[in-house]
């Protein structure tokens, strides 16, 4: 549970509920970050809360969130304000013998900051690849290409990764001592995110056949993970 260099102890991101929990290393951050789809980011306008739920994409020690321009939490991020950025993967249900004990067995990150916009064309063009690559692997390069309209309409920010956290929970139940006499069935129930079978789109051309990185989808497995 050894905290990175350089990040202050007192950081908002250090985990304080069951800090047990807690892992602070950025190999962890970066796998859990990597394998979610969807992160949900909170933030708060003239005293109203709001969450939303949206696509991410990590570059390097930084988190990337875009959206069509003008919209109230891109507006928000550009404005130098704080957001909150939390990616959860549920791993399996945790049935122990007693109602207090039943849990999850999870993989967690949450990452307080600022961001700040990216504009420029090259680096937008880039982030926009890492958001479609990081949902689908090899997908923007079967893609036509992105137009400039498409790049000015979008706003993309990023938040650097120096306020942030991970939170795991692994392994079997943990009953009360004198619980585990009970005749009462205990145990994990592993979950996992798997692909069902791809629908093709009806407008189809004649001939175009589903590309390997859609065959070959695993979505706890797109990014090395």
């Amino acid at each position: 549970m050894a905290k990175p260099e350089g990040r202050s102890p007192e950081g908002r991101h250090i985990v304080k509920r069951l800090p047990k929990r807690a892992e602070y290393d950025r190999e962890t951050i970066n796998a859990i970050l990597d394998e979610g789809m969807i992160c949900h980011v909170s933030f708060v306008v003239d005293g109203q809360p709001f969450m939303i739920p949206t696509i991410h994409a990590r570059d390097g020690d930084h988190v990337l969130l875009h959206g069509l321009k003008g919209g109230r939490m891109l507006k928000h991020l550009e404005a130098g304000h704080d957001v909150c950025i939390a990616v959860t993967l549920l791993d399996g249900l945790v049935l122990a013998r007693s109602a207090f004990h039943h849990s999850m067995n999870y993989r967690s990150v949450v990452l307080y900051g600022k961001g700040h916009e990216i504009t420029e064309p090259d680096a937008k063009m880039a982030a926009m690849k890492r958001f479609v690559d990081h949902l689908t692997p090899d997908r923007w390069d079967y893609l036509r290409p992105v137009t400039d309209k498409e790049i000015k309409a979008t706003s993309i920010v990023a938040i650097s990764m120096d306020d942030v956290a991970a939170k795991v929970r692994t392994g079997p139940v943990s009953d009360d001592e004198e619980d585990y006499v009970l005749p009462i069935w205990a145990g994990v129930m592993p979950l996992s995110t798997v692909a069902s079978k791809v629908e093709d789109d009806s407008r189809l051309n004649e001939g175009v056949s589903q590309p390997d990185h859609v065959q070959n989808f695993d979505p706890a497995n797109r990014n090395g993970n």
